[in-house]
């Protein structure tokens, strides 16, 4: 059985009464890339925010790099959060520094490494993510592709034993997504990092992921390799991979919750 890097142990996560996660259980297994597959509002990127550590569980617990995040206090936690790498929707850049003192930004602030070897480390980086040419430009300068590679240079820059991704392929054309999974594959075989990925693009999912889970309304659904998902006989599994326009995803937005809205409870 393969070395969990993070494991999520029956987490349930609230809004007030909402309950957007409901007993979540699952492994990260060290090396690979895990995809999180779910339609907006299924929980997934509130399960990536508590892997990271942004928020707090409200039952159970998460278990990163052997340490419970939900235990941390905040030293703790600023240590954690070195260990990984978050590449954020929009690349989540300072717009104003250049590419290079973004990049250089984590070391500055949690190294007491020369400048001299910051600079060497941040053309490493931006040479992995292909954008060692574009050190000085800033933020406005790049396209958006650019962006989340800088984005990424910038979350490896402390070479972190995990990268979270959010969205990665959001927003961009398919041949920047393309490019953008090919580096994921990549960093994950040249850096040996643990990679989780949130997402709702399946071309781009099937493409980068070793295994995936399905969240629906806040419940784990089904995990499985690629082919497994695409293999699978469960109505939803099917409807949500293949984007079906029948299925029960639809059926149930056709159905109670049409009504349950109308008369203001169940119906």
């Amino acid at each position: 059985m393969p070395e969990a890097a993070i494991q999520v142990l029956d987490v349930v996560k609230k809004y007030g009464s909402r309950v957007v996660l409901d007993q979540i259980r699952l492994d990260v297994f060290k090396g690979e890339t895990l995809v999180i597959l779910g339609g907006s509002g299924s929980g997934k990127s509130t399960l990536l925010r508590l892997m990271i550590g942004n928020v707090k569980p409200d039952g159970g617990d998460i278990v990163s790099l052997g340490k419970s995040i939900a235990r941390m206090n905040a030293p703790e936690l600023a240590a954690y959060r070195k260990n990984i790498g978050v590449l954020f929707q929009s690349g989540a850049l300072f717009n104003s520094m250049s590419v290079a003192d973004n990049v250089a930004l984590p070391l500055r602030e949690h190294t007491d490494l020369p400048e001299e070897t910051i600079d060497i480390m941040v053309k490493i980086k931006l040479e992995l993510v292909g954008l060692r040419e574009h050190a000085e430009k800033m933020p406005s300068e790049l396209s958006g592709g650019m962006k989340k590679r800088a984005g990424l240079a910038r979350a490896i820059a402390l070479d972190p034993q995990i990268l979270f991704y959010d969205e990665p392929s959001a927003g961009l054309d398919p041949v920047t997504s393309a490019e953008i999974d090919q580096l994921i594959i990549d960093l994950n075989q040249k850096l040996g990092v643990t990679s989780v990925v949130v997402t709702h693009e399946m071309d781009s999912a099937f493409r980068i992921a070793h295994r995936m889970v399905l969240l629906d309304r806040g419940k784990f659904i089904v995990s499985g390799t690629p082919d497994e998902m695409k293999n699978s006989q469960d109505a939803l599994v099917r409807q949500f991979v293949y984007g079906l326009t029948e299925g029960p995803l639809t059926a149930r937005r056709r159905g109670h919750e049409y009504v349950d809205d109308l008369l203001g409870g169940p119906g």
